[in-house]
């Protein structure tokens, strides 16, 4: 496995890092051998980056044949759309490179965390193409092949997880704002160009409402969008892969049993098993 960096200037100044998980060639194979490729948006509500969201999946990625790639995005006071246009900006950094990493450029797909999972399904619906186009991308060339969330902030409505959207939005004023609750809750953007979907999230979530997984699932069966989705019967907000290694700890360092579900476990071999099928 080669783990290359690769800085991303944000339209603001801020500074974002893509880093790469490459896995080599299998030595027994002849010729270039292309493997699809999963980029990795890890939550934190835009005031961190959560590392049990990072490389720990990514290493669950490359584990089952995906190269993987983790994008640390901008955080506050960074707006949108500095973080979708990282995201635009990394996806096309992949594509670019899919050579030289040995890429499937047709099989890249995004999987984005609570806050992370915002950003991606902004990137994989249509909603904010014009933004993308204004600043230099071809929509179409940094849309991500699959889409998979995990209990994703997706609406700025009802059920929207406000303090997160109130980072994501910056200061702006209550016009403005009116209009970003519209253009940022995504449920109501998904259609045609909208990839297919993987997503998961606990019924008990107590951070960012499920409604928020379950309206997108909705939207996607109404756009005919395929889609596959698990909800499971408890566990809190941010659960990662669900294990003792990626379970939060308390001030003493100690792991938190709550995050540690063993029925919730099963998502991420459910997730590669998924991309698998979507790229077959």
């Amino acid at each position: 496995m080669k783990i290359i960096e690769r800085q991303i200037k944000g339209i603001d100044g801020s500074n974002a890092l893509l880093t790469a998980y490459v896995l080599d060639d299998n030595l027994d194979s002849e010729g270039d051998q292309t493997r699809p490729a999963v980029l990795i948006l890890p939550g934190g509500g835009f005031l961190r980056v959560s590392n049990r969201e990072a490389e720990p999946i990514a290493m669950k990625f490359a584990a089952a044949g995906f190269h993987a790639f983790v994008l640390r995005y901008s955080l506050v006071p960074s707006a949108h759309p500095t973080q979708l246009l990282e995201a635009a900006e990394a996806m096309s950094l992949i594509r670019e490179n899919a050579k030289e990493w040995h890429v499937d450029a047709q099989k890249v797909a995004i999987i984005g965390f609570s806050a992370g999972g915002h950003v991606a399904a902004n990137l994989a619906t249509s909603v904010s193409d014009d933004v993308e186009e204004a600043n230099g991308y071809n929509a179409n060339d940094v849309r991500p092949n699959a889409l998979m969330l995990a209990y994703p902030v997706i609406s700025a409505g009802e059920y929207a997880h406000k303090p997160t959207f109130d980072r994501l939005f910056g200061d702006v004023d209550s016009s403005t704002r009116e209009q970003l609750v519209e253009q940022l809750s995504l449920e109501n953007h998904v259609d045609s160009k909208t990839p297919p979907v993987f997503v998961w999230q606990t019924i008990t979530d107590q951070t960012v409402p499920v409604q928020n997984s379950i309206m997108f699932v909705d939207a996607c069966v109404k756009a005919g969008v395929s889609v596959e989705a698990h909800l499971f019967p408890k566990g809190p907000h941010g659960l990662a892969l669900a294990v003792k290694e990626t379970a939060k700890r308390d001030e003493n360092g100690a792991v938190i049993p709550e995050f540690v579900q063993p029925e919730v476990q099963q998502w991420i071999d459910l997730a590669c098993d998924w991309l698998n099928r979507t790229f077959a």
